[in-house]
């Protein structure tokens, strides 16, 4: 396997760029949880303790939604309890409401996520709630989850598109964002669930948070690769001064109740991005593509990520 990153053919700074940034791995919950089998809780476990290995910090690794919703996720206690935390690393969990945040307590979990709508029909489709009502199930999990200590994150779904309302208008999207990070929210990811962002819409959304006082440093993005628009939507992100990008190794996952939502920015694009800029993430790409090589052929297929193509071995995940 070639062990050189991008970084290797030399590294030139753009102007305007954060000297480092945090990549908040999605693979392990946000990945998994739209694969068509149901992958093993042992291997679930073995790729979290790759990941970290790989030097990622912040690894999503389940969600306590009910099983009959999300059964790829269903083993997310045992999971947990087979995890060995790496010194540093933070393993946030997905909650969807107060049941799943008693799961989570119950469990030890100290830091959670809650993942909200900025449209009307995807609140109705993905969570059974109106975009107004939504924020009342929200506010007793996030006030408990405080009480106890926990650090709260949000996702904001469908902020640049919406496969049944089209367009969503920058100021609904700073709306709902916005009350989002009012319940107590430390930080609020940006989701173009459909993959239909583009750079210019990208800025346009930041500096419509700016204007309703939410700098970037409360901000993370979150772009899906439909239209091949994750890296240069990143970008975009970037030179507006966000440092959180949420990723997924090997570029898994989509949405389990949008049909039309594909695969995640894959980690390792990222990576070899951001070492070509001179940008910092902590991350050993030799040992992030080694890690989805080996998930891909525990899945019987090909990674989405170029990197991982280019990098790993040919038949890496042809068979299973």
């Amino acid at each position: 396997m070639t062990t050189a990153g991008s970084a290797g053919y030399g590294a030139y700074r753009l102007d305007g760029l954060p000297a480092r940034v945090t990549i908040h791995e999605v693979g392990p919950r946000d990945g998994l949880q739209n694969e068509a089998a149901i992958v093993p809780v042992e291997v679930k476990a073995e790729f979290v303790a790759r990941l970290a290995r790989a030097g990622l910090t912040r690894i999503e690794t389940t969600s306590f939604v009910h099983p009959k919703w999300v059964p790829q996720l269903a083993d997310a206690a045992e999971l947990l309890d087979r995890l060995e935390p790496a010194p540093g690393v933070r393993y946030p969990v997905l909650v969807p409401n107060e049941r799943g945040l008693d799961r989570a307590l119950e469990r030890g979990v100290t830091e959670i996520a809650i993942f909200g709508s900025a449209t009307e029909t995807f609140a109705r489709r993905n969570l059974n709630q109106g975009l107004e009502s939504q924020f009342a199930m929200f506010a007793p999990v996030v006030e408990r989850a405080l009480r106890h200590g926990m650090k709260v994150r949000a996702y904001l779904s469908m902020c640049f598109g919406d496969p049944w309302e089209g367009a969503v208008p920058v100021e609904q999207v700073v709306r709902a964002g916005v009350r989002l990070l009012d319940l107590g929210c430390f930080e609020l990811s940006l989701g173009d669930t459909i993959g239909v962002g583009t750079p210019g819409h990208v800025a346009a959304l930041l500096d419509g948070f700016a204007a309703a006082g939410v700098g970037p440093e409360r901000l993370a993005v979150h772009f899906h690769d439909t239209y091949g628009q994750a890296l240069a939507n990143t970008l975009a992100a970037l030179t507006k001064g966000v440092t959180v990008v949420d990723a997924s190794a090997g570029g898994l996952g989509g949405c389990p109740y949008a049909e039309s939502a594909t695969g995640n920015l894959a980690t390792e694009d990222l990576v070899w991005m951001l070492d070509g800029l001179g940008v910092e993430t902590g991350v050993d790409l030799t040992s992030l593509v080694e890690t989805s090589v080996w998930l891909a052929d525990r899945l019987g297929r090909p990674s989405v990520s170029r990197v991982v193509r280019a990098l790993g071995p040919a038949d890496a995940g042809g068979s299973d």
